[in-house]
């Protein structure tokens, strides 16, 4: 039996993991995370992902309203950073039914990638 879990969290969960099921917006995230804590200028997420200025704010314009990434101004630059705390709330929330309660998974296979 799942553990417990508010339905409006479950919505909030799938809406995030939504925001992070197109392949350039999982790109942007994984890039973020490479970067962290200093995060990125949006010229340079653009250069590194070959990503048009118009495609790419669209694309952070959809992680940005799920609080997956964080935005702030340095002068006429924005910078982005990966929002660590929202990843580790919504992989939690798979972390503990997958890996803990039942081990449908083995936890050492969550924490090494291949």
């Amino acid at each position: 039996m799942a553990a417990k879990v508010k339905p409006e969290q479950v919505i909030r969960y799938a809406d995030m993991f939504a925001a992070m099921g197109s392949e350039p917006r999982l790109r942007i995230m994984r890039l973020l995370l490479s970067a962290h804590p200093e995060g990125m200028f949006v010229g340079e997420i653009g250069t590194e992902l070959e990503i048009t200025a118009s495609t790419l704010s669209h694309h952070l314009d959809k992680l940005k309203n799920e609080d997956l990434v964080r935005v702030r101004r340095e002068g006429t630059f924005l910078r982005y950073t990966a929002n660590t705390k929202a990843l580790e709330e919504v992989l939690g929330f798979l972390y503990a039914e997958c890996c803990t309660r039942n081990r449908a998974v083995e936890p050492d296979k969550v924490v090494c990638c291949k």
